[in-house]
């Protein structure tokens, strides 16, 4: 892969007339101490989905400069291609969430040609040596990778001097990956091949403005066949507890019910009955309960609380104290608190011990400091020691990327910050475009009955929209089931291109 940026910059500098020349020999002498993008690139061998694929593994610095010329960010980008090149070939492009986190997650365990073997049954990752090891469900076999690292996560970078507010936010980020998309695109020459576009987490709300960058733009259009969404979050009012907002308890309701599920509080036939019932229960006389406020009547009140009880595993006594309403935070610290355990947000099959057992908040994570060491090994050996790339930077799995500009439009975070309406115009504007949706029932971060009530909405064409259901959480391919169900699910729906 080569990146054109310097060489037209060198063309159009040789072919200035003299006297502009000796005009601009400051300039040229400045441009001296410009950074020159680093490339490595190796070639592999790897089987994935039963195919033998030979590669090409590119990581390579894309520049971003401003109008004037002058270098503001430094954006990595991972590529798998399979060799010898074939332009039918389909292209995922692929990030991570936070935002600020570097595209470790999704290169490192679920779609790279190799991953980190970290315990599949939700146990804590221990200490290295952390076993890395050939990835068979990579998607190899049916498209090219290109993993994106936006400005200020894994190795990416704001240039000194350079106001970070170009760059964090959620349409500056989407313009600065849209254009290393279009850079990739040109410099590969794959305008005409089948496109897909996808994250996890934020991501998915990256994805929602990339793709309203690339369809929404009025000059260079790049046409896309799908969108992949995993773990997603397009509607963050429906997840906020803000006092008065019961659409964060009715979407957070299905999750705590497979958690109380998994746990062994509540009996069902299975997982996917339990939030059968917790979902129907949740739109209809819950919704109806919670909608009446104060005016709610003692008798239909009694009624919700037992059904609720009975779904989450909760006393009547504390769901009776909250109000009918339990934040996502003091589930996590009660569900288990009679046995001094607390339950993970990412995946809430993790189980941690507190410092205490008597506070309404959790210390921490389990499911995010059970996973995270393993990551960051495997992230750097992998670039650092196998493809051999050179940098005095720490690699930023969850990087600090504030003040982050959560607006649409102008600064600040909107009081109702929606971006699924983005998905709805780019499919009714591009009528082959289909969206695919991947959740995890254990997923407190991303509740999949927000995923869902943020993508049945009006305007969006449920016909070319498709769930998927993991029996995990966030990071559904921690799991090794998982991992294999989602390449399947990922490879028969790019082949349907």
């Amino acid at each position: 892969m080569t990146f054109r940026l310097f060489a037209l910059a060198s063309a159009a500098f040789l072919a200035l007339p003299l006297p502009l020349f000796a005009q601009d020999a400051p300039a040229v002498a400045a441009q001296a101490e410009a950074i020159v993008p680093q490339v490595r690139t190796a070639d592999m061998v790897g089987t994935f989905g039963g195919v033998r694929v030979p590669y090409r593994v590119t990581m390579g610095e894309t520049i971003i400069e401003s109008d004037e010329g002058r270098q503001e960010a430094v954006i990595v980008t991972t590529s798998y291609v399979r060799t010898p090149r074939d332009a039918s070939r389909p292209v995922f492009f692929i990030y991570n969430g936070g935002p600020g986190s570097g595209s470790v997650w999704l290169q490192m365990g679920a779609f790279g040609p190799v991953r980190v073997a970290i315990p599949s049954d939700a146990r804590d990752d221990g200490a290295p040596p952390y076993p890395i090891v050939d990835n068979p469900d990579s998607l190899l076999d049916v498209a090219d990778l290109v993993f994106i690292d936006p400005p200020g996560t894994g190795f990416s970078y704001v240039t000194p001097g350079t106001d970070t507010a170009d760059y964090y936010g959620l349409r500056e980020d989407a313009r600065a990956v849209a254009e290393v998309i279009r850079r990739w695109i040109n410099d590969n020459g794959r305008w005409n091949s089948p496109k897909y576009l996808g994250g996890e987490s934020y991501g998915t709300t990256r994805t929602a403005m990339v793709v309203d960058e690339l369809e929404g733009s009025t000059y260079n259009d790049v046409g896309l066949n799908g969108l992949i969404l995993i773990s997603t979050i397009l509607d963050f009012a429906a997840r906020e507890p803000t006092p008065g907002n019961e659409m964060a308890y009715i979407t957070l309701l299905p999750s705590q019910a497979a958690a109380a599920y998994y746990h062994g509080l509540v009996q069902a036939p299975s997982v996917e009955a339990i939030v059968e019932e917790a979902r129907q229960f949740a739109i209809g006389p819950y919704a109806h309960a919670l909608l009446q406020g104060q005016n709610l009547p003692a008798d239909e009140r009694a009624s919700v609380r037992a059904e609720l009880a009975r779904l989450t595993g909760l006393s009547e006594r504390f769901l009776d104290n909250a109000e009918l309403r339990v934040t996502d935070d003091r589930f996590y610290k009660e569900l288990l608190r009679d046995r001094g355990l607390t339950i993970g947000r990412l995946d809430a099959r993790y189980t941690g011990r507190d410092y205490d057992n008597a506070g309404e908040s959790v210390d921490n994570d389990p499911s995010f400091y059970g996973i995270d060491a393993g990551y960051t090994a495997a992230i750097n050996t992998w670039t650092r020691e196998r493809l051999g790339f050179r940098t005095d930077r720490e690699y930023q799995s969850i990087g600090s990327v504030g003040p982050w500009n959560w607006s649409l439009g102008g600064r600040g975070r909107a009081a109702y910050l929606n971006v699924a309406p983005l998905i709805g115009t780019a499919m009714r504007g591009n009528s082959a475009l289909r969206t695919f949706v991947g959740q995890g029932y254990y997923d407190f971060a991303t509740p999949f009955f927000g995923a869902e009530y943020s993508l049945t909405r009006v305007g969006i064409p449920q016909d070319r929209v498709e769930f998927h259901y993991y029996e995990s959480g966030h990071m559904m391919y921690i799991r090794d089931e998982d991992r294999a169900k989602l390449s399947a699910d990922l490879r028969a729906f790019i082949r349907n291109h």
